[in-house]
């Protein structure tokens, strides 16, 4: 590994820029975060010359000249193929799933179809922060293997399963049937990047975090605003 090599980090969560600051920007070699979408365009790209470009939780869509140009390496919270798509940790809690994997994959122009680097086991338990937490220091150690070891991506094998990305309107608690899925539905919910889960009341907005589930109750955080009203 080269002492001088180039590497482009694009991740806009708070849980990327701490993984980045405190263990990635570490490594061997020349490092760069990108945290916000407006600042990754051909000219930064032009100027620093990444060998590797790793997403971290990245929100915005890549043009295809990109892929084609350089290595971009994203970290996907599913065993590929199942699970290709949008919200994988909100989509693999409400199916019931306790564990996962995090691929590393190359981007390719269709959404997490492309062949895959590495895959390691992750635990779903905890809050969705605490879950994208430790996702984003499992990518890091993955990120440091790449670049030391540079394994050649294998396609991916099977038939996909695809995830539809979550509606905002979706995290309203509605027919949840047991308190442990009104405590899984809270958790999953309980980051950045989504509505924590809220029910509508009589002009009222009640939203839940910090969830914790007791042998015959559950306890959480509630902050109630006044609905907008309806125009």
């Amino acid at each position: 590994m080269n002492r001088n090599e180039r590497y482009l980090v694009a991740g806009s969560h708070a849980w990327s820029r701490k993984v980045f600051e405190e263990t990635i920007s570490k490594y061997q070699g020349v490092w760069k975060l990108v945290a916000d979408g407006n600042e990754f365009d051909r000219e930064l790209l032009r100027s620093f010359d990444p060998q590797y470009i790793f997403f971290l939780h990245w929100s915005w869509k890549i043009p295809d000249d990109i892929l084609a140009s350089y290595e971009c390496v994203c970290f996907h919270m599913t065993d590929v193929p199942y699970g290709r798509g949008g919200s994988p940790l909100q989509n693999l809690i409400v199916r019931g799933h306790r564990t996962t994997k995090v691929t590393a994959l190359r981007m390719v122009e269709e959404f997490d179809a492309g062949p895959v680097y590495l895959k390691e086991e992750l635990s779903l338990e905890g809050s969705a922060s605490e879950i994208y937490q430790r996702a984003a220091e499992l990518s890091a150690a993955m990120i440091r293997r790449i670049i030391e070891e540079h394994p050649t991506p294998r396609l991916q094998e099977g038939e996909p399963t695809i995830f539809k990305r979550r509606r905002p309107a979706e995290s309203e608690m509605r027919d949840i049937p047991s308190l442990e899925s009104l405590y899984d539905f809270i958790r999953m919910l309980d980051a950045e990047g989504y509505p924590h889960a809220f029910l509508n009341h009589e002009g009222f907005r009640y939203e839940f975090t910090g969830a914790k589930l007791n042998s015959d109750s559950l306890s959480a955080t509630v902050n109630i605003t006044v609905m907008e009203p309806t125009k």
